[in-house]
């Protein structure tokens, strides 16, 4: 039997940014809270999509829609993170990127690079969130 466990929620921090995500909820599904000056989000469920590679889990939100302008998408890398038993957190360092998906209703406006990118160094904990 082993001595370790997978973390299952991170809290994490950088610049004015400060991120929360937890693989299970009171629900049973995935929960993503982004908070940054002048937005708050809470999203649940399939509005976060996750997937899994050998460098981590890579977990993607949308943070802004709009119909005609193209939207934003905040991507986190959520790194393996492994607790011995009995312990509380441990800390984490990680990245973020926000993407801005370019769009517009009018076709000529549509050419050259599309998604720009900003990444955000983050920081915080990991730790293992039991639900009754």
């Amino acid at each position: 039997m082993s001595n370790f466990v997978s973390a299952n929620k991170f809290v994490l921090h950088g610049r004015d940014l400060i991120v929360t995500y937890g693989e299970v909820g009171l629900d049973g599904t995935p929960y993503f809270s982004y908070t940054k000056t002048g937005i708050s989000l809470a999203l649940k469920g399939n509005q976060i999509r996750v997937i899994s590679t050998e460098i981590g889990k890579v977990v993607s939100v949308s943070i802004r829609m709009t119909i005609d302008t193209g939207s934003t998408s905040f991507t986190i890398l959520i790194p393996r993170a492994m607790l011995t038993k009995g312990q509380v957190s441990i800390p984490i360092k990680t990245v973020a990127i926000t993407t801005i998906h370019k769009s517009s209703i009018l076709p000529m406006l549509n050419g050259g690079q599309r998604d720009l990118y900003t990444t955000t160094i983050l920081s915080g904990t990991a730790s293992i969130e039991n639900h009754p």
